[in-house]
């Protein structure tokens, strides 16, 4: 995978939460492509679960009191972006699986290959490919000088 001065792939490890983490996982994983790596508590109700796809980990775990996914609150909370060497057939498995595609696959200013696409519980995903190294100033941005 080529690099991109303005959008660096480093590691983060998101926490998102489900109502159902078994269902989570399940669809994630036929939709997406997403392999589970691990779940803890009961196994047919797990609390939560690593899933992996590319070199991106995500945990996933059950709403808590207080909280709710962004489908209960009718409003995004956040977008959360992995990057995929092979964004285009990433993006024609989710179509066929009957995701729901928020962005078309295109090439963003800022030399990306993405789509956005939202899962079952009202989460904002990219699937991205770094498609050419472009400094963030040939695209409008400022760069801090920190």
């Amino acid at each position: 995978m080529i690099s991109n001065q303005s959008v660096p792939a480093e590691t983060l490890l998101a926490h998102v939460v489900y109502e159902d983490v078994a269902e989570a996982i399940a669809r994630l994983s036929s939709a997406f492509g997403f392999r589970e790596h691990f779940r803890y508590g009961d196994p047919d109700r797990p609390a939560g679960a690593q899933i992996c796809l590319g070199k991106a980990c995500i945990m996933l775990r059950e709403t808590r009191p207080g909280e709710q996914t962004p489908k209960q609150l009718g409003s995004a909370t956040q977008s959360l972006t992995i990057f995929l060497e092979d964004v285009d057939e990433h993006f024609q498995r989710a179509k066929a699986a009957g995701v729901k595609i928020t962005e078309p696959l295109n090439e963003t200013a800022y030399g990306e290959r993405q789509y956005g696409a939202e899962d079952l519980a009202g989460h904002h995903w990219l699937f991205s490919r770094h498609a050419r190294d472009v400094r963030p100033e040939e695209w409008g941005a400022s760069v801090a000088n920190v």
